[in-house]
């Protein structure tokens, strides 16, 4: 996809719709297609998170590595989802691993220039803050649900 084709993505993505021209345009410009083979690490939690992204085709399986005992698989996203909101908050590390799940297409934005934008653009940064702060309370509701039927002892009320 060009920047073209990705800022028009952009206007009927649900996350990203009612971003003026200027704000998509700005994101489409720091948008690469990346391509991850079955099984690919796309994210390693605790490590440096300088990016999102948005599933095009294909899947991402969200994992919370256990400390004993076999990694629990939170979430899969599939086209259209976003991956990604540690590249917006301190201390800007990945709190989920993340894995292609079977040949992936995505588009990859660069949190690092994304995130100096939001300092120098307010309006821009509060834009993209509130969009962002809603897929974070969704994946951590997300995550402890599924940890809490994973990991509950029988009978634990």
């Amino acid at each position: 996809m060009n920047a073209t084709e990705v800022s028009e993505y952009l206007a009927n993505h649900a996350l990203f719709a009612g971003l003026d021209e200027q704000q998509r345009a700005f994101l489409a410009d720091h948008a690469e297609e990346k391509h991850f083979d079955d099984g690919a690490l796309v994210s390693r939690q605790g490590a440096p998170a300088d990016r999102f992204y948005i599933v095009l085709e294909g899947e991402l399986t969200v994992q919370v590595p256990a400390i004993a005992g076999p990694t629990l698989e939170v979430t899969r996203l599939g086209p259209d989802q976003v991956l990604g909101w540690s590249w917006l908050i301190e201390p800007y590390r990945w709190h989920f691993n993340a894995l292609a799940a079977g040949n992936t297409r995505a588009l990859a934005f660069d949190g690092s220039a994304i995130l100096a934008r939001c300092e120098e653009d307010s309006v821009f940064g509060y834009a993209l803050f509130k969009r962002f702060s809603s897929l974070m309370g969704k994946r951590l509701e997300a995550a402890q649900r599924k940890m809490m039927d994973q990991w509950s002892p029988a009978g634990f009320a």
